[in-house]
């Protein structure tokens, strides 16, 4: 999630003109500093990638099972003779031994952190870094199970969130000054607004680069509907799921700093599915998208119930974030536990048992 990006209500929606032009990456460099991880606020060139991986854009599945709604079996014990166990993770923000602990406890990984899942399917949902101490860990991690999950049948993907599109942002165009809708902003101070970490930037890869562009920013698996934001955003953006994805990828390879703000700034809005008409937004994603459910990350339980005023909350006991929330007439489901305000990180296999 991400402040200062246009949190309020949802806008009205704004035709998109697609270009389809592919001009190199430009601007892969940009200034970095300390974070001060306040809140969630919005004020390359190709390179080969490691071994054994090839990105594209269905290609960063993981998978595996169980969950607080129903017991499941052993991920590496489903029949082979069908698609293995679906599940999906909620923002991690660089928490990766929290992520590595809550993949073992559902059987996704074994001791050494390795896929161990057979043929499991598995979704990140996107929000990989910034305010945890190590989010280019959490996107190597990901990389690399998307690898050895391929290996055994099954698959580990990924979705993009707004704090991907952040990060690019602040790597490619650093204090280029934006067109915010309220003044001048730029990707850089936004990025440390948000708890952009320097370790990470001083980490940060082309082929880490690569991989965040390319990522997908809807899917629709098993009925369910996968996104990062509880918001509406994604209808300006195409009338299918091909299309959206297509647009995100354009805009982020024509390289236009405004444009790219424009992007992040709708994928930070919130709520769109919690307050009057909730339902109503939801099934205005559904009907165009498909599914029968929505799974989101992006807005931490504890803000959709109401029991933190902000992620920079100074209560050390933290929100007490048993697992996922269903809202909005049963149709979403909302998965990030808060773990940057010391909530749960969730995993969760689906269909929920409710």
């Amino acid at each position: 999630m991400t402040q200062g990006a246009g949190q309020g209500p949802e806008a009205e929606r704004t035709a998109v003109l697609r270009d389809f032009r592919v001009p190199a990456y430009v601007n892969e460099t940009g200034p970095y500093g300390h974070s001060t991880h306040p809140g969630d606020v919005v004020p390359a060139e190709e390179e080969a990638y490691p071994e054994g991986y090839t990105p594209t854009a269905q290609d960063l599945p993981v998978i595996n099972h169980g969950d607080e709604f129903q017991s499941a079996a052993d991920p590496a014990e489903q029949a082979v003779d069908g698609p293995g166990p679906l599940f999906v993770v909620g923002d991690v923000h660089g928490y990766l031994d929290e992520l590595m602990a809550a993949l073992h406890e559902k059987g996704l990984v074994d001791a050494a952190g390795n896929w161990c899942a057979g043929t499991a399917r598995l979704w990140f949902l996107g929000d990989f870094t910034d305010r945890g101490p190590d989010g280019i860990g959490v996107i190597d991690l990901v990389m690399r199970l998307s690898a050895e999950a391929a290996a055994a049948g099954g698959y580990c993907k990924a979705l993009m969130g707004n704090h991907e599109l952040l990060l690019l942002g602040a790597k490619r165009f650093g204090d280029t000054p934006v067109n915010s809708g309220a003044g001048t902003a730029t990707f850089q101070a936004a990025w440390l607004l948000n708890g952009g970490q320097k370790t990470d930037m001083d980490r940060l890869q082309d082929h880490h680069l690569q991989w965040m562009a390319r990522l997908d920013a809807v899917e629709e698996v098993d009925g369910h509907l996968l996104v990062h934001s509880d918001t509406t955003a994604y209808l300006d953006y195409g009338d299918s799921i091909e299309a959206v994805n297509d647009t995100v990828r354009e805009t982020l390879t024509r390289n236009d700093a405004d444009e790219v703000w424009d992007l992040f700034r709708k994928l930070t809005k919130r709520f769109s599915f919690r307050d009057e008409g909730g339902a109503d937004h939801v099934r205005s994603l559904l009907d165009t998208y498909g599914g029968a459910r929505i799974v989101h990350g992006h807005s931490p339980i504890p803000y959709l119930l109401g029991e933190v005023g902000s992620e920079d909350d100074e209560d050390e006991s933290g929100p007490v974030v048993e697992g996922p929330h269903v809202y909005a007439d049963g149709l979403a489901i909302a998965m990030d536990g808060g773990v940057t305000m010391a909530g749960k990180l969730l995993v969760q296999q689906l269909p929920l048992d409710i």
